[in-house]
């Protein structure tokens, strides 16, 4: 396999990391889990072949599989690792600027702030648990101005909720990531050659927030798209929030040809098994306007005679002529330790190992027939997209 050259794309940004894993080593573990069959020998014919981008292949936040999620150095990582497309969730600062976060409230999990200057203005601040227990802090973007915002480091994300410090707090993680406004992240990933998806994230106030409703929420992203002289066909504005898609497809039709409704209606009692629980039925959210559906992983498959094979949910989405894609591969940890989790409930009984993170991405591509996968280390998945033809 050939190796992607990560090191040299990462040597113009500061802080430098350590990659994790080495560049083709996590495609090779993958392999080596998999049972014998033609999908190994497939993938093992692969090894050595030229890497090229793909926007099959995803970055979820970047890659972070091993770097601060939403930092400069998480998506020249992805873009490095072939990322065709990479996504930045979108949520605003004091003043009403647009930056990268996956959260309105994950400062205090995601970035230094509890142990800086600033960790004083958090909704709120630190406060370590009695006998190591207990913990607690809330920090959003839209408790800092835009330049309090770009002075924090972005860590790993994750917290110590017994810590007596905000130093233990931070878990371990270095603080060492490079945080992005919105429009920096536009010309970051401009620069890599990617492609853009953004996320609008919900407000953890209630609008109107500074005099910036939803729909100027809605709007603001996608102007900075046009301000930058993106072309629509390069950006997938997404949402959980199906009033920001419909809210596109009438004030911004270009783009919403290619917004993605990110479906968590398994919250509201879908079952991916019974077409009778859609509501909306594809159908209807096709005549809607909406071309892209991505639900998580374990939605689109099920299990038939011990093999993985697509729900109803999949079979009446591609009736309905809507494109899949999918999330979040590689974001599981180790498979054989808790059956691949909530990402692969649906077929928990066939993962054996961390080969089924393939045997998945395999039907996903083939038998579902998804057009691109969210992935926390996008070289997984460009692996398989290079190995395949997709493009």
């Amino acid at each position: 396999m050939k190796k992607f050259l990560i090191v040299a794309a990462l040597l113009s940004a500061a802080p430098a990391y350590a990659l994790g894993p080495d560049t083709g080593e996590r495609p090779r573990h993958l392999i080596n889990q998999l049972k014998e069959g033609t999908l190994k020998e497939k993938l093992l014919s692969c090894q050595g072949q030229e890497q090229t981008p793909s926007k099959f292949s995803i970055g979820h936040r970047g890659a972070p599989f091993a770097y601060p999620e939403h930092t400069e150095q998480s998506y020249r990582a992805a873009g490095a690792m072939g990322a065709g497309i990479i996504e930045c969730d979108v949520t605003f600062t004091k003043n009403g600027d647009l930056v990268c976060r996956h959260s309105q409230k994950d400062l205090h999990t995601s970035t230094n702030i509890v142990v800086s200057d600033l960790g004083s203005k958090c909704t709120t601040p630190f406060e370590g648990g009695s006998n190591g227990g207990n913990a607690q802090a809330e920090c959003r973007t839209s408790d800092l101005t835009t330049e309090e915002f770009l002075s924090l480091k972005g860590k790993k994300d994750g917290a110590n909720k017994t810590a007596t410090t905000a130093e233990e707090y931070l878990k371990e993680a270095e603080p060492n990531g490079t945080l992005l406004t919105h429009k920096q992240s536009i010309a970051l990933i401009d620069s890599l050659g990617a492609d853009f998806t953004p996320e609008l994230k919900s407000p953890a106030v209630s609008m109107p927030f500074g005099g910036m409703s939803q729909e100027d929420y809605a709007q603001k992203m996608i102007d900075e798209y046009k301000a930058a002289g993106i072309s629509p066909d390069r950006v997938w504005p997404q949402s959980f929030n199906f009033k920001d898609i419909e809210y596109w497809i009438k004030n911004e039709p270009e783009f919403a040809k290619q917004a993605v409704f990110l479906d968590a209606r398994y919250r509201k009692g879908i079952d991916p098994q019974d077409p009778g629980t859609f509501y909306p039925d594809m159908a209807e959210l096709k005549a809607k306007g909406l071309n892209y559906l991505a639900p998580p992983l374990w939605m689109l498959v099920t299990v038939q005679d011990d093999k993985i094979v697509p729900s109803a949910y999949a079979v009446e989405a591609k009736k309905a002529g809507l494109k899949l894609i999918t999330w979040t591969l590689e974001r599981s940890g180790p498979l054989e330790k808790n059956k691949g989790g909530w990402y692969y409930q649906s077929i928990a009984d066939l993962v054996e190992n961390d080969g089924a993170t393939y045997e998945l991405l395999h039907v996903l591509a083939q038998d579902v027939g998804v057009v691109g996968v969210f992935s926390d280390w996008p070289e997984t998945v460009t692996y398989y997209a290079n190995c395949f033809g997709l493009k």
